[in-house]
């Protein structure tokens, strides 16, 4: 494995750590779990995640995306790689005052994105009590919400969009799409497209949708955080009465990183 290891260090613009001191540096988050990973990879761009997935792929091993480490109950802890998209993929990319949105990569700090949008008069609302150090990417994985939530809702309410590399290395891009969207998306063979097409087959069963409103927590409970939202997609109008456009990134919003790797998120402004 360490040889493996190390030619795939070789291969990536990023680093790739699996000496004993930074596995230990990373076998911790702010829980009391403690698992020392494999190794530590600290990409720089979303060429070198594809080349970590393929990997990770082929030799059957597990990721762990990271941002800050902040997370309260184990969720970045693991036996596999690590990945730390806090090191380089910290860039704000795109701001658009006019339809008051902004594009950035998930290892930007939520404290210094507010200190960016505080000269145009704006800010990103969810406040977690690890702001001055937390990533858009983590909270985006948590759906956190923080003391601000009863105003501003949760992460869930705000992103926009997320660009997205899949398991096999493919990048997807989702947003809000409409009936004839949706439908184009899934047409193929391709990973994306099998995305769509099993999720139309699943929300559209009603045995499944009973099993969901059923067991699902409670419309008023706002505060939920981890878990796949799949009561939300269901309320998109794809699947019922209602006027909620479909938009993948309800689900992939609180499934800590285990459904696809974020590269860049469009945030709402506030």
């Amino acid at each position: 494995m360490k040889a493996l290891l190390k030619q795939l260090a070789s291969q990536i613009d990023g680093d790739l750590h699996y000496d004993d001191m930074t596995k230990a540096l990373y076998a911790t988050d702010a829980s009391v779990y403690r698992q020392l990973p494999l190794a530590v990879a600290l990409p720089k761009n979303t060429i070198d995640i594809q080349k970590i997935l393929r990997f990770a792929s082929k030799n059957q091993i597990v990721l762990i995306p990271r941002g800050a480490g902040t997370s309260l109950a184990g969720q970045c802890v693991g036996n596999g790689i690590v990945v730390d998209l806090s090191k380089y993929m910290n860039q704000i990319l795109e701001i658009n005052t006019e339809e008051k949105w902004i594009r950035v990569q998930p290892g930007v700090v939520r404290d210094e994105l507010n200190k960016f949008l505080e000269s145009y008069g704006f800010f990103f609302g969810p406040n977690t009590s690890t702001a001055n150090r937390c990533n858009i990417g983590g909270m985006v994985g948590n759906n956190s919400c923080g003391s601000t939530s009863i105003v501003y809702g949760s992460t869930r309410d705000h992103v926009l969009e997320l660009k997205t590399v899949l398991s096999d290395g493919s990048e997807a891009v989702f947003g809000e799409l409409d009936q004839f969207e949706f439908d184009k998306r899934k047409k193929g063979t391709s990973m994306e497209a099998n995305i769509y097409q099993h999720i139309e087959k699943t929300l559209s069963e009603k045995d499944n949708q009973v099993h969901i409103q059923k067991n699902y927590p409670k419309p008023s409970i706002q505060r939920r955080n981890t878990g796949y939202a799949l009561d939300i997609l269901l309320k998109s109008k794809m699947f019922s009465e209602a006027e909620i456009p479909f938009n993948f990134c309800n689900l992939l919003c609180g499934s800590e990183g285990t459904l696809a790797f974020t590269t860049e998120i469009k945030l709402n402004l506030v």
